[in-house]
């Protein structure tokens, strides 16, 4: 029998709490991208981010009060998804937000109204925390409240002391808990024990900022920063162990179990574990997917990736074999959907996302299955019963097979696996990640946090303006804030006011000069720090002071060159959604004064006819002299006309709409031409893949695609000087020429060959005795590696049982190396590949292969008579 109300879903109560603050003064704003603007931040990972500037005082709140529901991503604690009862990759963050209005004790208030009136949690069952040197949240939960101080834990700054970050705003908290054994007494309350007490509710008083030295400074003003966990607040209301069997979760998880054939009523834990990991990481994969993140190597794609892996091996762990995520992927965007419309609205970017990456990964799995029945055929003949640590770990490393299918592998074949060597190589692995990693230098932005109080935010006037008179803001050298800067200085400056364009929507920042009495300095990039404009130079004459009033003059060459290149841009994607297709959305861009670089979905490489369609399209509407249309509008009412939002921007609620009336329509900040005829003419120049299922299109626009064919021009009329041909002829007589190199080529390949089988036979006198087998070990000259590898196998034939390694020296600081041995050899628990390895390693190289036969390489010469000494006792002692 429930003691408080029940709420039949997750989208009930993430309304009532949006509803209980709208009431209360709070305006309900949408839910921020997945993409931060933080720099600090790879993924939105809390519910106050997107208003980090507002707490930080570099932007006006629009409203003195707001409330969200936030999707948010995290995966430092990725590997207890599953394991525990609340861990999650995404999730969602109820929040209450107050810039400079109300503070503590009247969020305490409203979140215990909240918490008990509201969805009806009995007092008794609560607890709360504060931080041990807050008394003030401790009596005004004691006093004004009324909870008992027995039920009032003071909590140390790992728990009780939030930030957004190593940097940014900060400040004391207090946590609501809720206590499922109440029974069990206030004595001795540990709110770490997960079995009695679940954190649902936190309150973040916002009242200092912390900078890049760690230095606390209060605020301007006390806000107010809360989140309350969707996922929590649903499992205490549906009384369900867990956050999986909510409602926002537990029908994913029914689907794979579906697929599965799986009942998970029934299932043991290691199955449940599974099914929870893919009913987490769908919900995750399918908003980050929404919010054109597109799975790489790299960042954000990464994580992507990552998350798409392991929903599929856990998928094949509980017995699914063939592609099933898009299918998964269906209930979690009609889950979704009511709150997020986005995630319907992509829903075939998600899926064909999915299936590509699944596709590729599956072939991965099946390429390390193969290699895990070799390694395991093997031990099975050698008599060993220990797939090795290094093994396992190279399967899961090169070829993304996890160690629980090894594992499991491993014991359908009565074997086991040396988990503590696995271990070793994951350490190692992690150490070599952080002698790698390179961090990114916050120090400007670090030195701007603490002078975003003093200074106001940049005014950008380059939209009609190419000069302008400005005050010096602030000079930073290094990254360090300073008064004054002398010539032959590198600075950062920011100014009041500014014509220069910051980079932003994958336009470059503009060139040019601040300029004063005796003063000269060249501006070479400017980048937008928050709502600050930075501006990057060389002081070249004079001394800059903070205050100064100095001009700023933008390179007007440079900003007609990017003009050109970003409206360009603009119709190179209107093309290519009228000529390929209309889904087709950007996943990237660069507009530089040189050239223009564009990054497309799509899932096939386009053809030379559709590359010149496309180029022809552009020039098309170039020469019909469209005028553009600017105009701001509300971001719905932009939306609803067809703007397109360019990837990785952020809008406001009020966007910049450039129109091209019958052409392109897009919301973009950056600078454009007033007519498409300015543009004068466009090329691309190359179409290729970067990436599973993009493209990318480079091409010149304007005064750069003169540069281009000038270029182009000068290399023809070398070339046609050189071959004395025309131009026109030069294809022709390019093919000739490569057809006779091919040709010369296999004739001395041949020659090359027999060369090597000639020399190879003069071995046979060499060979000799170890054992009942016969060794050749020998320095070939410069014998090419193929013809090595035939000189090899034909000694090995007419020698039978026998093992040969030959190595040579091709090329300068070039070694190569093969090894030969017939099955007899084998047996005796040589093998060929691990052997040439090895010796190779002594050459500053490596390689491998099977064991009857193996090729490999080393860059040091010098040491390939050692190597075959080397190999030359080894097999000795091993043959004896």
């Amino acid at each position: 029998m429930s003691f408080f109300p029940q709420f039949e879903s997750g989208s009930e109560i993430r309304q009532k709490f949006l509803d209980f603050y709208s009431q209360r003064g709070h305006q309900v704003l949408p839910s921020a991208s997945l993409v931060p603007e933080d720099p600090t931040v790879l993924l939105t990972i809390a519910g106050m981010l997107p208003f980090k500037p507002i707490f930080l005082g570099q932007r006006a709140p629009q409203f003195p009060r707001a409330t969200t529901s936030q999707k948010c991503v995290r995966t430092n604690d990725i590997e207890n998804v599953g394991r525990t009862a609340r861990h999650h990759t995404f999730f969602e963050m109820l929040g209450n937000f107050s810039f400079g209005d109300y503070f503590k004790e009247q969020a305490i208030a409203w979140g215990w109204e909240l918490s008990t009136q509201v969805f009806g949690l009995p007092p008794q069952r609560l607890v709360v925390s504060v931080f041990e040197e807050d008394d003030e949240a401790f009596a005004l939960w004691r006093d004004k409240i009324g909870v008992p101080e027995a039920r009032i834990k003071r909590m140390g700054k790992d728990d009780n002391f939030w930030a957004s970050g190593p940097t940014g705003p900060c400040g004391p908290c207090s946590e609501i808990y809720y206590d499922f054994h109440p029974e069990r007494g206030d004595e001795n309350i540990d709110l770490n024990d997960d079995s009695r007490f679940i954190e649902f509710y936190n309150l973040v008083f916002m009242q200092y900022n912390r900078d890049a030295d760690g230095n606390l400074t209060l605020l301007a003003s006390q806000n107010i920063d809360t989140g309350m966990g969707l996922e929590r607040m649903a499992q205490i209301l549906q009384q369900v162990p867990n956050n999986y069997e909510t409602d926002l979760i537990f029908p994913i998880i029914k689907t794979a179990a579906e697929i599965a054939g799986i009942d998970y009523s029934k299932a043991d834990e290691k199955i449940k574990v599974s099914l929870k990991v893919i009913g987490d990481h769908v919900r995750a994969v399918v908003h980050m997917i929404a919010d054109e993140i597109r799975a790489s190597n790299i960042g954000r794609g990464y994580v992507l990736r990552r998350l798409i892996r392991r929903v599929v091996r856990h998928g094949r762990l509980i017995g699914i074999e063939g592609e099933f995520t898009t299918k998964v992927a269906e209930t979690a965007i009609a889950l979704s959907e009511s709150a997020y419309p986005n995630v319907r609205i992509r829903e075939a970017q998600i899926k064909a996302e999915l299936q590509r990456e699944e596709s590729r990964f599956l072939k991965t799995l099946e390429r390390g299955e193969k290699l895990l029945a070799e390694i395991i055929e093997q031990l099975q003949k050698e008599g060993k019963t220990e797939i090795s640590g290094e093994s396992a770990f190279t399967l899961y490393d090169t070829y993304g097979f996890p160690l629980e299918l090894t594992q499991e592998i491993a014991e359908e074949n009565h074997l086991t696996v040396d988990n503590a060597g696995f271990d070793a190589e994951m350490k190692k692995q992690v150490e070599r990640a952080k002698d790698a990693h390179e961090t990114i230098d916050l120090t400007v932005q670090g030195s701007l946090d603490k002078l975003a109080e003093q200074i106001k935010v940049t005014e950008f006037l380059g939209y009609s303006q190419a000069s302008s008179q400005s005050a010096v803001e602030a000079i930073l050298v290094g990254g360090k804030s300073v008064e004054e800067a002398d010539a032959g200085t590198n600075v950062q400056i920011v100014l009041d006011r500014t014509p220069f364009y910051a980079e932003s929507g994958g336009q470059i920042g503009d060139r040019g000069y601040i300029s004063g009495s005796d003063l000269l300095i060249r501006i070479e990039d400017v980048k937008k720090e928050s709502d600050f404009f930075v501006h990057f130079g060389r002081i070249e004459r004079g001394t800059l002071r903070v205050g100064d009033k100095v001009s700023a003059q933008i390179d007007r060459s440079c900003r007609r060159r990017a003009q050109a290149n970003h409206t360009a841009t603009h119709l190179l994607q209107a093309a290519l959604k009228k000529i390929i297709d209309d889904s087709i959305s950007q996943a990237g861009s660069l507009v530089a004064f040189d050239r223009l670089r564009f990054d497309f979905n799509c899932p096939r490489p386009l053809t030379s006819e559709e590359v010149q369609q496309v180029e022809e399209q552009v020039n098309t509407w170039i020469g019909e002299a469209h005028s553009a249309h600017v105009s701001i509008l509300p971001i719905e009412e932009a939306k609803a006309k067809g703007a397109i939002a360019m990837f990785g921007e952020k809008y406001g609620d009020e966007v910049r709409v450039l129109d091209f009336p019958g052409v392109s329509m897009e919301l973009c900040g950056g600078t454009h031409v007033s007519n498409t005829a300015e543009i004068g003419v466009f090329k691309i120049v190359a179409e290729a893949g970067v990436a599973s299922g993009v493209r990318r299109i480079e091409a010149v626009a304007g005064p750069a695609v003169l540069d281009y064919l000038n270029v182009r021009d000068k290399v023809v009329k070398e070339l046609s000087d050189r071959f004395k041909v025309q131009p026109e002829e030069l294809p022709d007589r390019i093919t000739k020429l490569q057809n006779e190199v091919k040709s010369t080529q296999k004739q001395l390949d041949a020659v090359k060959g027999e060369l090597a089988i000639a020399k190879s036979d003069q071995l046979l006198a060499q060979a000799e005795f170890v054992g009942d087998s016969k060794i050749i070990v020998a320095q070939l000259g410069d014998v090419d590696a193929e013809s090595l590898k035939t000189a090899a196998e034909r000694l090995q034939q007419k020698l039978g049982n026998a093992a040969v390694v030959l190595g040579s020296i091709p090329e300068p600081d070039k070694v190569s190396l093969v090894a030969c041995f017939s099955p007899e050899v084998n047996k005796k628990g040589l093998q060929a590949g691990k052997f040439v390895g090895g010796i190779a390693k002594i050459c500053g190289g490596g390689g491998g292969g099977r064991p009857n036969l193996a090729q490999a390489g080393g860059r040091d010469s010098s040491k390939l008579k050692e190597a075959l000494e080397t190999a030359r006792n080894q097999l000795i002692e091993a043959l004896n």
